[in-house]
This record gives C-alpha cells, structure tokens and sequence, in this order.
C-alpha cells in the first residue's frame, strides 16, 4: 500500500472521528457515544445533542460530558470541531425504504466502512501471521459471537494444521487454554460481538496471562475487549433489526483468512488435496 493510499483511508470522517477519540479515556457510556458517531461519521456534525443521545441510546447531559472528556467546552463547542476539519454534505435523511432495505443499506454502510479501514492492510497482514505462527490456533467465540467464530475455524482447519474451536463457555475454557499454551500456542483469535459477556473478558484476561497474543475482531475499536486485546481489528454490526446483524465481522473473518493463508506455504496444496478428496468421494452436488 502506497503512502498516499494510507493517506486517503485516514482523511475519511469516521477516520478522523477515530482520531479525535484516540488517547482519551472514556467511560462506558461514553465508548457507546464515540461508536454511535464514528458509525454515522457524515451526519454527526449536523446533529444536536438531543439527536445524538437518542442516536446513542444515553442522555443528553452524558453528550455534554463526553464533549468535556474531548477537552471542549460543550457540545456546541465540539460540533463547531467537526464542521471545520471534516466539512461534508449531511447525509440524505429524506428516504422512502422500508425498515428492512434500511437494515440492508445500514450494513452496506458498514461494509464501505470496513473497505476503509483495509485501506491499511498492515494490522490484518500482521493479524495473519500471528495466527499462521500459532501451533495449535485457538479460535474463541461466545453467545452471539459463536457462529463466527465456528465459520472462521471450520474454513480455517482446511488449511491450518491444528485449530482448536472455543465456543463454549464455562468452567472448562480455562483447562482448554491450558492445553493449547501446553501444546505450543502463541496466539488466540477472538470474535467478540455485542451484547459482549463478561466472560469472553475474563478468558481474555486469562489467556494473555498464559502468554497468549490475543487478536480480537469486535464491533468497535471502544468495545470492552479493547482493553483485554492485543491486536484489535473493528468491524461494525446493523442494530435496525430486532437482533443484530454481523456482515461486516463475517467478511473481516474471511480477509482474516486470507492473510492467514498468505503466511501458510501448504495452504494451496492442502486446498487442492482436499477438493481432490471431495471429488473422489462426491461429496458435493455440482
């Protein structure tokens, strides 16, 4: 990636949006502002404090307060911020679709995001060659995160030696991290998604005390397994329905791979040994 290729991808708004937020140590409430406007990066300089709460699902005076936590002296004061260093166009708010295209047009949003982010390939290169190096590699996910969790390992076996599936909370998560530090693991995988339980954190902490480099894919850079990861790669979910919707962390799985694959020199010929497999055994409909 050209210097000015990186470059472009820092000057879009919800890039600079991000940048304003770095080095501040924000509460929970106010993570939950900061991620509210970094998704609707183009409207926010447009949008009152009444607005913005209700976006953000807190109070009006908690706007007030993360604006102070900038270092501004209101809302106001930071809104006036951001029409100067991002001036843009306020988004079209006049739409016909219905709530399930807005749903579709919330995550397509989501995806352009996350093109933005891959515009600096670095922390995903870097991603996949903590995971390739990890013999055995333990893939976590818990509750909502499950699913990508289990679709990254089962993709991920067919081309890594020893991928170890972490689904499954409880007692015994601790023993199986156990085993995997035993049998030579470097690094752990994460999907954390909202709502985030608390036990992922608590796994967290415990694998990077057993000397684990923890990667986490989550919904946000301010999502509370910031803190518990090592390497953290945001991927916004769609809230317009009534259960979240997580096309942008599938796809960053899938990049994730491929990274990963970059790194694994018998990932091509296990690929082609395993289709041959396939064929012998029809084991699809063509």
């Amino acid at each position: 990636m050209s210097a000015e290729g990186n470059t472009r991808a820092a000057d879009t708004p919800a890039a600079r949006l991000q940048a304003l937020f770095e080095g501040h140590r924000l509460t929970p409430t106010q993570r939950r502002i900061a991620h509210s406007m970094v998704r609707r990066a183009a409207d926010v300089p447009f949008l009152s404090s009444v607005e913005l709460a209700e976006l953000a699902g807190v109070s009006q005076p908690s706007v007030t307060r993360f604006a102070v936590a900038l270092g501004f002296d209101g809302y106001p004061a930071l809104r006036r911020h951001l029409r100067e260093v991002a001036p843009v166009e306020p988004a079209d708010t006049e739409r016909t679709s219905n709530e399930y295209q807005q749903a579709v047009e919330a995550e397509i949003e989501n995806l352009r995001h996350l093109a933005e982010l891959l515009a600096d390939p670095r922390p995903v290169r870097k991603a996949g060659r903590l995971l390739a190096a990890s013999r055995p590699l333990p893939v976590l996910g818990l509750r909502a995160a499950a699913a990508q969790a289990y679709g990254f390992a089962y993709f991920a076996a067919k081309v890594h030696p020893d991928v170890r599936l972490l689904n499954e909370g409880g007692t015994m998560i601790h023993d199986r991290i156990d085993a995997c530090v035993r049998a030579g693991a470097s690094a752990l995988l994460c999907f954390a998604l909202p709502r985030h339980p608390r036990e992922v954190l608590d796994t967290l902490g415990y694998a990077r005390e057993a000397g684990l480099t923890v990667v986490t894919v989550a919904d946000s850079a301010f999502a509370p397994v910031a803190k518990a990861s090592d390497l953290l790669l945001p991927a916004a979910v769609g809230t317009g329905l009534a259960f979240d919707t997580a096309c942008a962390p599938m796809l960053l799985g899938r990049v994730l791979l491929e990274a990963m694959c970059d790194d694994l020199p018998d990932a091509q010929a296990w690929l082609e040994e395993f289709d041959a497999k396939a064929a012998a055994r029809g084991l699809f409909v063509e």
